[in-house]
């Protein structure tokens, strides 16, 4: 099983005055994938805080996995995307790509994220979007194939060949 952690950026969220919905939806999301959850917080939108989290979770080799959600946008405070990309070795632009692509078929303004993904480690970040139903219709859309990455990223498998 694919262990999992989550990260929520939101500084409402993370003072208590805001409910989470986007969080406990990948929870539910990837338990129907058959992945596990191992981590799940909420932080405030601080390049530093975030970082910190993904790293540990990496580092220390708790997870397979980071979902972040939240802080993608053109607000002062959302640095989700600068976070992750502080930390990742390698970028896998392909992942954000198709998520920006199957979104623009709901939104035009999915071309306003500023999502990425990558590789840290053996272990993979992707941030998703924010709201709830679009982390729905991302994280369902990516999965299947994020779960063929990282088999070939934890050594599962040693091909793409079909």
């Amino acid at each position: 099983m694919k262990r999992v952690g989550i990260i929520t950026a939101s500084d409402g969220g993370y003072r208590g005055e805001r409910e989470d919905l986007s969080g406990p939806k990948i929870i539910e999301i990837i338990q129907k994938f058959g992945y596990v959850k191992v981590a799940y917080e909420i932080l405030p939108d601080e390049q530093e805080m975030l970082e910190k989290a993904m790293v540990e979770l990496i580092d220390e080799g708790k997870v397979d996995l980071v979902l972040t959600t939240g802080g993608t946008g053109f607000s002062v405070r959302d640095c989700t995307p600068e976070a992750t990309k502080n930390i990742i070795e390698r970028e896998t632009q392909g992942i954000p790509e198709a998520m920006r692509m199957m979104s623009m078929e709901f939104t035009k303004r999915a071309m306003l994220s500023r999502s990425v993904a990558g590789i840290r480690k053996k272990a993979l970040i992707v941030n998703l979007p924010g709201s709830p139903k679009a982390v729905a219709e991302c994280l369902e859309y990516i999965l299947p194939e994020l779960d063929h990455g990282l088999e070939i990223l934890l050594g599962e498998v040693n091909n793409c060949a079909r």
